[in-house]
């Protein structure tokens, strides 16, 4: 209690500068008490410190509290943990932050010295490795971090993140042993085309043992797997169905004879049991020590708690950090009116921040980055992430949720200014640079990239997008789009604006299976105005869904500019009960028929005797689409029958030489077309086209050709420089 006693003289003191200060230092003294000359050494120490003052009354209310964070790495065994007892009050927050920007460091995991790596003796592990690998693999004794019971061992099968722990050099992950070997970004792939079993579930099979989902096999023509010893345990990550759903599955058995790997656990969709795309299925293989062989792999012995390790140039200065965390680094339930600022936070087997029933509560310039489960996971209302860097992450960047759906009442939550990319490392699908849930939620002037799936993942209502910049991503998976949301007549009122989707990857010559705004399975209410979208797949999807309004986008070279499809006309699980295509029961959960919802929504009120299949109330109108080579609109039959009910009207086609004219669909209205040639292209006025920059210069000949067309304020889009963020990338 002593301690205790001392802090409160010590804040009582203190009282007179209308804000306390706390101090804490990596070099502090066990014995400190929160002063400058004595400073504490955790933040644990400094949140207890508060508490007691609180109690004491030696802090009074509405009085603001800023803990300093001297220099230095902080190395947490634990989350910090805050609750409702740990709040400020409105316009006094309890403030986290460093004593000088981008000095304080947090770090979830155990620094392992450079020359704790040893070469490797053990006979029978040399005899496992690569002959050309043998000299330059290292081993480190890591039992003493280990947890009781050991390192956990890897399951049969798994989605996203791996056992801990996991390896970090210089500031980035390392590989886990892996074939084929990484070679860039989007990986190395093995394939097949030949399944012997899908493991699909067939209702209909006289067999009852295929009626059930079971492990699938597959024949696999290459010889790699007869080097790998498959009882020391051998894991493939695949998308295994379909390029959008990925699991690493644990190989039972392989037959060398007939080249058959049989899996030890089944998936869900099965093994290529059909999907739209690529026929072949894709695959790697890790955590083989026999694969250890490139640099910046390793590979845990974890029954032994050895660390194998296949290290890069100038190893013996390196930083490497385990880490051992599997909690989330911050953990804030309940709590009010916190700020952290400019502070460091990495390297952790979980989550970087969870922010739970958060108010007020604000991360400002901080870092985020390499964590396996996710970055920042938020829920509540009036709180902000701002200009943070987060990156190499697991799962997800950012997500939140907030507001009440039910009562379309705003969380008004503020995601603005971050620079989130790559992201996405082990969960490869449906892990999203932001994701966005809950009703009122505000995204803009992120940038996101490098990342094998969606850029933004989303549902609920009244959500504003404006002024991000995307690129990169979905450049592993298909059927995918840089901005996500689907199957859901509810998701209303969302806004789409003033964003900048460019240089997508995922497609193949024979199908534009990526997309930049995807609408999924008959989604509807989202404003779609005044975007940009360049090399980005098929730049808008609307499948099968209404009330999206396509207004003033520029679209340049995608394949595809506009695609909308009547899906629910064709479906057969259009509005099944029986799944969660049950889109009239979705709606019936939040009272659609009924204030506040029929009031906001009224054509969503009245659906069910509208036509509610077919996709209506989406206007076209004033769009240009230049040099898009494959269709500037795709449109399905069904939606071909009903262009008469379409609102479609001053939209511009431009194809900038005449090599490059590729006609609308007859009945197609309210479209100009302008055509060049290679002796007189057509320059819209773009200050650099070619290099995606999309101002427009003085007296542009766009805003002659397209009069209703408004200038998109492009060189507002994207990161900008504040007190936080000094550098834009």
């Amino acid at each position: 209690m002593r301690w205790i006693q001392v802090v409160g003289l010590f804040l009582a003191v203190l009282s007179a500068s209308g804000e306390r200060v706390i101090y804490i230092a990596a070099e502090g003294a066990e014995s400190g008490d929160g002063s400058k000359k004595l400073p504490f050494t955790t933040l644990e120490q400094a949140r207890d410190s508060i508490r007691a003052g609180r109690r004491s009354g030696a802090i009074a209310a509405g009085e603001s509290v800023k803990v300093l964070i001297g220099p230095g790495n902080y190395y947490l065994k634990q989350s910090f943990i805050l609750t409702a007892e740990d709040s400020g009050s409105a316009g006094a927050p309890v403030t986290y932050q460093p004593v000088k920007r981008d000095s304080a460091h947090f770090y979830g995991g155990v620094a392992l010295r450079p020359e704790s790596f040893k070469p490797v003796v053990d006979g029978t592990v040399l005899q496992r490795l690569d002959p050309a690998a043998r000299a330059r693999v290292l081993v480190c004794d890591v039992s003493e971090y280990a947890p009781a019971g050991g390192f956990p061992l890897f399951g049969k099968s798994y989605k996203g993140v791996p056992a801990d722990p996991l390896l970090y050099v210089n500031g980035k992950p390392m590989t886990i042993a892996r074939w084929p070997n990484l070679e860039s970004d989007t990986g190395s792939w093995a394939s097949f085309t030949n399944v012997v079993d899908t493991g699909h579930p067939d209702p209909k099979a006289s067999d009852p043992a295929l009626q059930k989902a079971r492990p699938g096999a597959f024949v696999f023509e290459e010889s790699r797997p007869a080097c790998w010893d498959i009882a020391q345990g051998v894991w493939l990550f695949g998308y295994w169905t379909h390029d959008w759903s990925d699991e690493v599955i644990r190989i039972e058995s392989y037959d060398p004879a007939s080249k058959v790997v049989a899996l030890a656990a089944p998936h869900g969709y099965g093994i290529m049991s059909g999907t739209w795309g690529r026929k072949e299925r894709r695959f790697y293989a890790l955590n083989l020590l026999e694969e250890l062989d490139a640099p910046g792999e390793w590979y845990l012995d974890r029954r032994q708690s050895l660390l194998y390790f296949y290290p890069e140039a100038e190893f013996e200065s390196a930083t490497v950090i385990l880490a051992t965390l599997t909690e989330p680094m911050v953990s804030c339930e309940g709590a009010k009116h916190l700020v952290f600022k400019e502070l460091d936070f990495q390297y952790g087997h979980a989550l970087g921040f969870r922010l739970k029933q958060a108010e007020d509560v604000h991360v400002k310039g901080c870092r985020v980055a390499n964590f396996a489960a996710g970055g920042i996971a938020l829920h509540g209302s009036g709180n902000s992430i701002q200009s943070c860097d987060i990156y190499q992450i697991g799962r997800a960047g950012i997500s939140v949720d907030g507001g009440d759906r039910r009562t379309l009442t705003k969380a008004n939550n503020l995601i603005e200014n971050n620079h989130v990319h790559h992201y996405g490392l082990f969960q490869r699908t449906y892990a999203s640079g932001i994701g966005v849930q809950g009703c009122g939620q505000i995204v803009r002037h992120n940038c996101i990239h490098d990342a094998p799936h969606v850029a933004v993942l989303y549902g609920g209502n009244e959500h504003l997008f404006e002024f991000n910049e995307v690129y990169r991503v979905v450049m592993e998976t298909g059927d995918a789009g840089a901005f996500y949301t689907g199957r859901d007549w509810t998701t209303q009122g969302n806004i789409l604006r003033h964003n900048y989707v460019h240089d997508l990857g995922g497609g193949d010559a024979d199908h534009v299976n990526t997309m930049g705004f995807y609408f999924d399975d008959c989604d509807c209410g989202d404003v779609v105005e005044g975007n940009v979208f360049f090399r980005a797949g098929r730049a808008i999807m609307i499948g099968g869904g209404r009330d999206n309004p396509i207004i003033n986008n520029l679209v340049v070279e995608c394949p595809i500019a506009l695609h909308i499809d009547a899906r629910g006309m064709s479906w057969k699980n259009w509005n099944q009960p029986d799944g969660n295509w049950w889109l009239e029961g979705k709606a019936e959960k939040l009272n659609y028929k009924q204030p506040p919802w029929s009031e906001r929504y009224p054509r969503l009120a009245r659906i069910m005797e509208d036509s509610p299949q077919e996709p209506l109330y989406n206007p076209i109108l004033n769009n240009v689409f230049v040099d898009c080579l494959k269709e500037s609109c795709s449109f399905d039959g069904n939606v071909m029958k009903l262009l008469h009910k379409f609102e479609i009207d001053n939209n511009l086609i431009v194809f900038t030489v005449s090599t490059n004219q590729i006609p609308l669909k007859a009945g197609i209205h309210g479209f100009k077309t302008l055509n060049g040639s290679a002796e007189d292209p057509i320059d819209l006025g773009f200050k650099n086209m070619a290099a995606g920059d999309f101002n427009l210069r003085w007296r542009a000949r766009l805003l002659k050709e397209a009069p209703g067309f408004k200038p998109i304020p492009f060189d507002k889009i994207g990161l900008y420089k504040d007190k936080y963020r000094r550098k834009l990338y």
